[in-house]
């Protein structure tokens, strides 16, 4: 098996703490200085906490802390992070500091899982496979060279015939290379994974292509008949790729497909596979291939589990994408590492997959009607709002018209999808704090 272990932290990311972040300002450390000299070190506090691959969520606790002798709020865990720390953690964002994330917790062993062809299928989730390894709650599981579509056959200037005649030869199945099953030990029916982005990526080469029209795929496959492959060499350093001369675009790289194992029944076994295999196409309540365009690093996943052990499946690495993913696919390219830690919750009610990221919660519907799949999404979000903010129904209803933003993921894998996004700004910090997901 293509399956690596290390004991501990990840690398680069077993920090020793005394007495607070980095042993400067524990509460004794700030006894006797003046509001602002408090302020100050809180401060450069958090700036050193940003740059750090890993944030756990004690060390953010002492920041918290320090700070609730100033007044603000101390609310527990990671949530209180949010509330508390926000300012100083989003600016950090905004300059660029990569490698964390709001969301990580420490410990757990670190599992990597390469891509072969053992570990890789062509465009399918197939449950019947043994798990490629069997993680433990708060394991972290990194894929490194990930492979490009078609099991690494689309390369660089690959033409858009030779691209068609792989997808028709080929039926019923996508095009992803899915790296999968990992198993979660203890997971059930019932249970939600919690999927923590931390690192995401991209290589240097990525491609958005159109089929010819008579394969039907696409938004508009009888207005463009011809079809194309465009290829952008990716600037991963600045994070930027040139479209053509005087456009330039910024690079928001994210996993396509996440998910988990469905229920077995839920979509159509395709043509010459066995019972338990699915097109990794079509995304639905197991996620999979939902192309959420603000799911990249530092965000996380919460997924429910419909087979024993969970069974994780991903592939369909993205650098950039618009929202509705028009002409069939986004800025394909493949990942230097794509690197999670895996959560178990046991027996928490969620039906339908969310995301949550630094600044908002966001839903999600699925459905080949995009008018049930928008309806699908509202009726998350209301459940949502009534469930976390504690408002009526009524009350959550009118929230989700004034405050909730519902987008098109994409209109291309016959599940159309549609995302609500939740701003957590709105919110009291007090309230925010006590909001979840689970």
């Amino acid at each position: 098996m293509s399956v690596k272990h290390d004991k501990g932290h990840e690398a680069g990311a077993t920090h020793d703490f005394h007495g607070g972040i980095c042993g400067c300002c524990g509460p004794s450390a700030t006894r006797g200085m003046s509001g602002a000299e408090v302020d100050l070190a809180i401060e450069q506090r958090g700036e050193r906490l940003t740059r750090l691959d890993e944030v756990r969520g004690d060390d953010v606790d002492h920041l918290l802390s320090a700070r609730s002798r100033r007044g603000f709020l101390k609310a527990g865990g990671l949530f209180g992070a949010l509330a508390a720390a926000a300012p100083v953690l989003s600016r950090a964002r905004a300059e660029g500091n990569g490698g964390y994330s709001l969301f990580q917790q420490g410990g757990g062993r670190v599992h990597v899982v390469e891509s072969s062809y053992e570990t890789t299928k062509w465009g399918i989730f197939d449950s019947n496979l043994p798990d490629i390894v069997q993680i433990e709650s708060g394991d972290v599981v990194s894929y490194p060279n990930t492979w490009s579509h078609f099991l690494n056959d689309l390369q660089p200037g690959m033409p858009i015939e030779e691209i068609a005649r792989l997808r028709l030869a080929h039926p019923g199945v996508g095009p992803h290379s899915i790296i999968g099953p990992v198993g979660v030990r203890d997971a059930e029916p019932g249970d939600v994974l919690e999927i923590q982005y931390l690192r995401v990526r991209p290589t240097d080469w990525a491609v958005c292509f159109n089929n010819p029209g008579a394969l039907g795929t696409g938004a508009l496959p009888d207005a463009f008949p011809q079809g194309q492959a465009k290829y952008f060499d990716l600037d991963t350093a600045n994070n930027t790729s040139e479209f053509a001369p005087g456009i330039q675009l910024r690079l928001a790289p994210f996993q396509g497909t996440m998910g988990v194992a469905p229920a077995n029944g839920v979509f159509p076994t395709p043509p010459g596979h066995a019972y338990g295999v699915i097109s990794s196409v079509p995304p639905g309540q197991h996620a999979g291939n939902v192309d959420c365009r603000e799911a990249g690093e530092g965000s996380r996943l919460f997924v429910p589990v419909f087979q024993r052990g969970g069974k994780i499946f991903t592939g369909d690495s993205h650098a950039l994408q618009g929202d509705g993913e028009v002409t069939l696919t986004a800025m394909e390219t493949a990942m230097k590492e794509i690197r999670v830690r895996v959560i178990l919750h046991k027996q928490v009610a969620l039906a339908w997959p969310m995301h949550e990221t630094p600044d908002a919660w966001i839903v999600h519907g699925t459905n080949p009607d995009l008018d049930i799949a928008f309806r699908i999404a509202l009726l998350n979000a209301i459940d949502f709002l009534e469930a976390r903010a504690g408002l009526t129904r009524l009350d959550a209803y009118a929230l989700c018209s004034l405050a909730v933003s519902f987008r098109v993921t994409q209109v291309v894998n016959g599940q159309k999808g549609i995302y609500g996004v939740i701003p957590k700004r709105i919110f009291h910090p007090q309230l925010r704090a006590a909001m979840g997901v689970i």
